[in-house]
């Protein structure tokens, strides 16, 4: 694969490679999903314990790892944006660890401002498209992506991302390395089965330009919005839907994209129980459901 990488810029044959690469990306993820599942699952961190565990990472990522933000006594980050947040987790089922951690924030109410608006409004271009743009209740923002260093294989002085998805090799087995680049990926499209759970469309996000690149070749096209600014680093705003996302997506990834929504979907129903708040949560009903004709005349109920 790298050998082919540095052709796929060239004039002619540049398409051609690139068409070539995604063919074997497409035939590894196919056994990527169950590589996935056997030894990852994406966690619904609706408890204040899986809270806290969200925070925690978070805080040895963006505090103690990468100094982006300020360090708490406590060992936990967090900020305001957490209340009106869904947080979610991919979690390392032979050590139960987390090897990941993303939140999908909401905006109920022009109150409660996504963090692009509240601190990166100005970085979006004037002629691109905005939050102000749709209802408050279709955008949402995902953001505060950390990986925990163990699960990681980098150099912090070349490489100051928290999102790369490259794993330690001493620490795992072969099989296990096999999906281990993708928790990057996998909390994206755990983000997404988030937003596709609570039906919002308009993702907003500020990433790294070469994060985007990468997602874009798996088929997750994030447009560019905005130049780049120092917001934890070097990022610019980006914008997609989730109907883009689905038409673009490769089909190896769609596959993982509808395992995480079987295995977070039962999260959901246990999180209702817990009387957690969500963005278009109703009362948890499990024993009636309502049937209407296609006219939407309401029949009965059971």
């Amino acid at each position: 694969m790298k050998a082919l990488r540095k052709y796929a810029e060239k004039p002619i044959i540049g398409p051609i490679i690139k068409k070539a690469m995604r063919y074997f990306v497409n035939r590894e993820v196919d056994s990527i999903t169950s590589h996935f599942s056997q030894f990852l699952t994406p966690r619904l961190a609706y408890t204040p314990e899986l809270q806290q565990s969200v925070y925690k990472i978070r805080h040895q990522v963006y505090c103690d790892e990468l100094s982006f933000l300020d360090k708490h006594k406590n060992g936990l980050e967090t900020d305001h944006f957490d209340d009106h947040s869904i947080h979610c987790a991919i979690e390392h089922k032979p050590t139960g660890d987390f090897a990941g951690t993303v939140r999908l924030v909401y905006s109920p109410n022009e109150s409660k401002k996504l963090p692009i608006e509240e601190f990166c409004i100005n970085s979006i271009s004037k002629d691109e498209v905005h939050p102000s743009d749709f209802r408050r209740d279709q955008i949402f923002e995902i953001s505060r992506l950390a990986i925990p260093a163990h699960f990681r294989r980098r150099n912090t002085d070349k490489f100051k991302g928290s999102a790369t998805g490259v794993i330690n090799q001493q620490s795992y087995s072969e099989d296990e390395l096999r999906c281990f680049p993708f928790i990057a990926i996998g909390l994206y499209l755990s983000g997404a089965a988030l937003s596709q759970h609570e039906g919002m469309e308009h993702c907003f996000v500020m990433m790294e330009p070469r994060l985007a690149r990468s997602l874009k070749f798996v088929g997750i096209p994030f447009k560019q919005i905005g130049p780049a600014v120092e917001y934890h680093g070097k990022r610019a705003p980006y914008y997609i839907t989730n109907k883009i996302l689905m038409n673009s997506l490769s089909s190896g990834f769609k596959k993982l994209l509808f395992k995480i929504e079987d295995e977070l979907d039962p999260q959901f129903v246990a999180a209702r129980k817990y009387k957690t708040e969500f963005p278009n949560s109703q009362p948890f009903t499990p024993e009636k459901q309502s049937f209407v004709s296609l006219s939407g005349e309401n029949l009965f109920c059971v």
